[in-house]
């Protein structure tokens, strides 16, 4: 009688959790970015989330996007400079989501997996919501200096995993403007 036995490589947390976050961003029917984000207590998932329109009403690949413009004052080089920032504010972001469908005892002393870097209102959310950590793939350059500042004032630990590579049914290129 044969043996069967198994020499796949067991993936370590970061990579198990983060790969569910890019599986859960498939849902999202935005054109722009497709974001997951789970919530996890130790090694228990508690729930998940993507972006995209409030339930009954028109997404951004039926509706279009709906695209906001924002100055904002940066610092460059020593001098204040306007920089104009666009956002679709057709969608409610993946951590938002999150928020609106965890419970708040589950989320004290959590973590939260994210496809991408959390924006600034979402961190700001994220920062008064009893998690302890976020881990993320992707980028936000828009909001990423504030971010950090903020979560390390909050004393919440913010990590990206840039050696991570998503599974391949989850990979689309994002639009950053």
């Amino acid at each position: 009688m044969a043996t069967l036995t198994f020499e796949a490589e067991r993936k370590d947390w970061d990579t198990y959790f983060m790969d569910i976050a890019y599986m859960v961003s498939t849902r999202s029917r935005c054109p722009r970015r497709h974001v997951g984000a789970l919530l996890v207590q130790g090694k228990k998932l508690l729930g998940t989330a993507y972006n995209g329109a409030p339930m009954g009403v028109p997404d951004c690949s039926e509706a279009g996007c709906m695209i906001s413009e924002q100055l904002e004052v940066e610092l460059v080089d020593g001098v204040e400079k306007a920089v104009k920032k666009q956002r679709c504010i057709r969608t409610i972001h993946a951590e938002q989501n999150l928020l609106l469908f965890t419970d708040r005892i589950d989320r004290e002393g959590s973590t939260v997996y994210v496809t991408d870097e959390p924006c600034w209102t979402c961190s700001n959310m994220l920062a008064n919501s009893g998690i302890k950590e976020i881990v993320y793939h992707r980028g936000y350059p828009k909001d990423s200096d504030k971010v950090k500042r903020l979560m390390e004032a909050k004393g919440i630990t913010f990590r990206q995993l840039l050696e991570y590579e998503p599974p391949a049914q989850a990979r689309m290129n994002v639009i950053n403007e």
